[in-house]
């Protein structure tokens, strides 16, 4: 069985269009990792993604009939640029169904490579019943993005060129999706590199195959997670799936490890930062799930002084998402935790709690007084608050019991997803605070930066409003709010001279006019 396979690789026709993509060494992950680490960059190929291989492996071996009908797929990513890219260079006529909800960005991608789109249906599952019943109705071949046996070797393809470019890998890391990559590569190494051990990486929210494998049959999530949405699939194809559960050649067990590594959103943003780092490319949450899926096995398995790859499997990312990705990676990374905090209402209450945290740096800062129409004895103040961590997990207990020693309520926010994609941003209002002033301020980004500010301070001046966001600039974008009468406005003046931070008074801008003050 796997010999058939094999052979059906190394006769795929993939180089017609696609690239022999190169194995790159990744030091810093190396370095961290004490493993030697390489990145195979599949993001370089010509529609950004390996699915190039296996959409023209399978459109170039039509028959000559079929391929004077012409093609059609169904999908809103990377499998519909392979066959447009594909059916392009061979000159054939194709149709690319995408959902209505498709974005623009990605519909236009399509048509600068030659697709015919015809957008149809509010979701995959409809576009891609639509797509099948066209095939039959107008005599179109029906090109599938994973269920197939040609589509299967050509991802295998990568298989081979890796067998050829490192031939001491140990351990081959693969983002999972409706299970064709996989598949090709498994079948590939489990016949010729038996050694090597094939792990498959899913997200969270979107764990297909390791559902079906606890189950020992396929099944169908009811619900799917979005943000890795190149893998975002509800069951894992059938065709992969009986491959993946076929034996090495050496005797030594299924193809695939049975262990399939899950990833959070912020793992996943971590590993997009990881790849950045290591080349300068940005590639898509699904491009870098394989090494999010690395870095967690290695360090859940202790393994060092191995030979890792990791498949970065795509790069056909939208732009705007690299805002929510930059805010999520320290989290990811197990750099940072996020606290809600109560602290007292009171002036010189923030230089306290600072204080407690034994010189940890803090990353984020979000505070808007209440209205003070009510004692400050009945009104506690939360506080929104960012903590460097150096000990991942650990040290996330070690703050929060440290700040129970001190005697506040803290609560760990750092995996509340609503807290971290939208509560951060809502924490404001209109506080009826009486003399308040609003400055702008530009804090040095270094360890003890807010404390030396609260310091200098002192306790003469009440704050009302604290926003700060590390976003690993020279200078750290601080918005602060004090109260200062007429009486000790030119005291407070001159003591923020003092400090030596750069500081404008932003009291007359609109935004604040109307939404806080």
């Amino acid at each position: 069985m796997l010999s058939k396979w094999v052979r059906n690789i190394l006769q795929a026709t993939v180089y017609e269009a696609a690239i022999q993509t190169p194995l790159d060494i990744a030091p810093k992950l190396s370095a961290r990792f004490n493993n030697d680490i390489r990145l195979k960059r599949e993001d370089l190929q010509p529609v950004f993604s390996f699915k190039l291989r296996g959409a023209y492996n399978r459109i170039s071996q039509l028959s000559a009939a079929q391929k004077a009908s012409g093609v059609i797929c169904a999908s809103a990513g990377n499998h519909a640029q392979g066959v447009a890219f594909s059916a392009a260079k061979l000159g054939l006529t194709n149709v690319i169904v995408m959902p209505t909800t498709t974005p623009e960005i990605k519909v236009q991608a399509v048509k600068a490579l030659g697709g015919n789109v015809d957008l149809y249906g509010d979701s995959f599952d409809e576009s891609n019943r639509y797509a099948i019943e066209r095939a039959k109705n107008e005599g179109l071949t029906f090109v599938p993005p994973y269920d197939d046996e040609l589509v299967i070797a050509g991802q295998g393809t990568i298989a081979l060129e890796l067998t050829q470019q490192w031939r001491d890998m140990d351990y081959v890391f693969v983002a999972v999706g409706g299970g064709g990559l996989i598949a090709g590569i498994a079948a590939f190494l489990g016949e010729v590199a038996p050694h090597v051990k094939v792990i498959a990486v899913e997200p969270e929210g979107a764990a297909c195959l390791k559902a079906a494998l606890a189950a020992n049959e396929r099944v169908k999530l009811s619900q799917v997670s979005l943000f890795v949405d190149g893998v975002a699939v509800a069951q894992i194809g059938e065709l992969p799936f009986n491959v993946v559960k076929l034996q090495k050649s050496d005797g030594s067990g299924t193809l695939i490890e049975p262990d399939v590594v899950t990833c959070s959103n912020d793992e996943v943003c971590a590993a997009i930062k990881d790849v950045f780092e290591e080349n300068r490319s940005i590639v898509e949450p699904a491009g870098a799930l394989a090494i999010a899926g690395m870095k967690k096995y290695l360090s859940a398995y202790q393994i060092t002084d191995k030979n890792c790859v990791g498949i970065v499997c795509g790069a056909n990312m939208n732009f705007d998402r690299l805002r929510y990705i930059a805010e999520r990676t320290e989290i990811g990374e197990k750099k940072e935790a996020i606290f809600a905090v109560t602290i007292p209402e009171r002036t010189g209450a923030f230089l306290e709690f600072c204080r407690a945290l034994k010189g940890r740096n803090i990353t984020e800062f979000n505070y808007r007084a209440r209205s003070n129409s009510a004692p400050e004895s009945l009104q506690p103040a939360s506080i929104f608050v960012g903590i460097a961590l150096k000990e991942g997990d650990k040290e996330r207990q070690l703050i929060a019991n440290l700040l129970a020693a001190a005697d506040y309520k803290a609560y760990d926010l750092t995996e509340d997803d609503i807290a971290k994609t939208h509560i951060r941003h809502l924490i404001g209002g209109h506080a009826n605070v009486a003399d308040e002033q609003l400055f702008k301020i530009a804090f040095p980004e270094r360890p003890g930066a807010l404390l030396n500010f609260l310091e200098k301070l002192g306790q003469d001046f009440n704050i009302t409003l604290f926003h700060y966001r590390n976003h690993g600039a020279a200078d750290g974008r601080v918005l602060v709010g004090l109260q200062a009468s007429k009486t000790n406005s030119r005291a407070l003046q001159d003591t923020l001279q003092e400090i030596g931070y750069e500081c404008t008074p932003i009291t007359d801008n609109m935004g604040y006019q109307l939404f806080l003050q």
